[in-house]
């Protein structure tokens, strides 16, 4: 009986191991080189057991391999290929957009999946096309007051609290000012977020959509799984919290669009028709007709609140990092808000902050150090031949980039450890090629609230500039750590400044 149970064991431990290892001679017998795969695990053994963010794995990856055009990887057990080649990334995020318009990160029909960074390409075409109009320039010039006020509010705050201290967290701080901006320009609420110190939903709300769970990994080993099974990674609380948010948000408003027009305008217009269609991408293709249901409304909410409030966040808490480390690029801002501010009489108008030319400068090369969402992904929705190569990404595999590894290749960034915002002026980034910057992605696909997102920064952050400066504390790290239980590069343990008020 022992030696049965024995021979059964190695068996059933033989037939797992082969399983688990099958697919790793994938690339290998088509000659693209890679790291070796790690059973289960893959090449992401590291971020999958959450000792590293999943960023600062695909960087290594994308820095053994100098040499190479792509990487043949796997994610767990799926083979999936790394891009490094700029003019290869350009085919597939722009030139041939239609073969890789699908994210691959699909989820239950119902629930929050249907948003628009989630949602399949069909989809996303519809969504897209009646989503943009809300960041036009006009849009964003009526939101500018609303986050003008925000500002305000949040400086008087930081004002009050550097009266007990100098030293603080400040990514947990300017969330305070994004999250009130989203609930202003995006629902329209009064919610105060920034003197507020407990905001426990919110925090709750944060957690749960931001920490990775292994369902993650999951759905890596058995790509579209989540979807065939329609199975909804967010909990039940968190659908229900925001399909109570857009109906209490339309009781408000009594169902009709106002004179705002934010977001959940555009929902109320959108609503009354009912059914919304998409472009066609050929003559003789049929448009896409989506029905806009309660679902879908509330995962469009969703995805709202959370890219338009803890990306921001990150990225200023980053900036706020780097210039305390880089005085000398600190005092360049200050001055010209100072400028800026004596030019227009000391109100922050639309026409104000195109003028803070550096602080953009600034901005960007912030995101070139710290790229937010790592990797970009892309999934193949038919047979791809790489231009150029003799590879093939079959339909329904993986391309990858990493942006923090092309942000800080030589190649591309001479000395590219050095904070230096003149990488983007005019005369040295007119030549980079376009897929050398990839924070908010590029191609019909990319991040569609960019623009929101440097207009609520710039606000945020040249009203603090006005008031205050920030130096480097005891706690402040030498370098950055990222976490490794965050989607996004977010800060590990925070990030810790002295805030000195100016004496103006």
């Amino acid at each position: 009986m022992l030696i049965y149970i024995l021979i059964a064991l190695a068996s059933i431990c033989y037939f797992w191991y082969y399983y688990l290892t099958k697919t790793f001679n994938y690339w290998k017998s088509r000659n693209v080189v890679g790291p070796k795969p790690v059973p289960l695990f893959g090449n992401l053994q590291e971020s999958a057991l959450r000792r590293k963010n999943i960023g600062v794995v695909f960087k290594e990856i994308y820095d053994a391999f100098p040499n190479e055009k792509v990487v043949g990887m796997f994610r767990m057990t799926t083979p999936c290929l790394l891009l490094r080649d700029l003019d290869v990334i350009k085919h597939v995020l722009i030139k041939d957009f239609d073969y890789f318009s699908d994210r691959g990160i699909s989820f239950s029909e119902k629930g929050l999946g249907n948003n628009l960074f989630h949602s399949n390409s069909d989809m996303w075409r519809v969504l897209r096309n009646r989503f943009t109009p809300v960041f036009s320039s006009g849009k964003l010039k009526n939101m500018v007051y609303l986050l003008s006020q925000r500002g305000d509010k949040f400086i008087d705050f930081v004002d009050d609290i550097c009266q007990k201290q100098q030293e603080h967290e400040v990514s947990s701080l300017v969330q305070k000012y994004t999250m009130a901006t989203i609930w202003a320009c995006a629902f329209g609420l009064e919610i105060d977020t920034i003197s507020d110190t407990h905001n426990s939903i919110f925090k709750k709300i944060d957690d749960i959509i931001l920490t990775p769970t292994y369902i993650d990994e999951i759905d890596m080993m058995f790509p579209g799984v989540l979807r065939k099974l329609n199975i909804d990674p967010f909990p039940k609380e968190v659908s229900e919290f925001f399909e109570r948010l857009v109906k209490n948000v339309i009781e408000q408003r009594n169902g009709k669009p106002t004179d705002r027009k934010d977001f959940m305008d555009l929902i109320l217009e959108l609503r009354e028709v009912h059914k919304i269609q998409g472009p066609k991408r050929t003559g003789d293709e049929n448009k896409m007709t989506l029905e806009l249901t309660d679902d879908i409304i509330a995962a469009q909410a969703f995805v709202f609140y959370a890219a338009g409030y803890k990306t921001s966040a990150s990225t200023m808490a980053f900036l706020l990092y780097a210039l305390a480390k880089n005085p000398d690029v600190q005092n360049k801002v200050i001055a010209e808000v100072d400028k800026v501010l004596e030019k227009y009489d000391g109100k922050l108008s639309f026409e104000a902050l195109n003028d803070l030319k550096y602080l953009e400068k600034v901005f960007s090369e912030t995101l070139r150090f710290y790229p937010l969402l790592e990797p970009l992904q892309r999934n193949a929705e038919k047979d791809y031949k790489i231009p150029g190569m003799n590879v093939t990404v079959r339909k329904g595999q993986m391309v990858l980039i990493s942006a923090l590894g092309i942000q800080h290749d030589e190649k591309h960034y001479p000395n590219p450890e050095k904070f230096d915002p003149e990488r983007f002026s005019s005369e040295n980034s007119s030549g980079r090629h376009i897929c050398a910057y990839l924070p908010f992605g590029t191609g019909p696909r990319n991040c569609i609230g960019m623009r929101f997102a440097k207009l609520q920064s710039s606000v945020g952050l040249a009203k603090f500039f006005s008031k205050f400066r920030v130096e480097p504390s005891k706690r402040t790290l030498p370098a950055m750590r990222f976490g490794p239980q965050r989607f996004i590069m977010a800060p590990e343990g925070g990030i810790y400044l002295n805030i000195i008020p100016r004496n103006i």
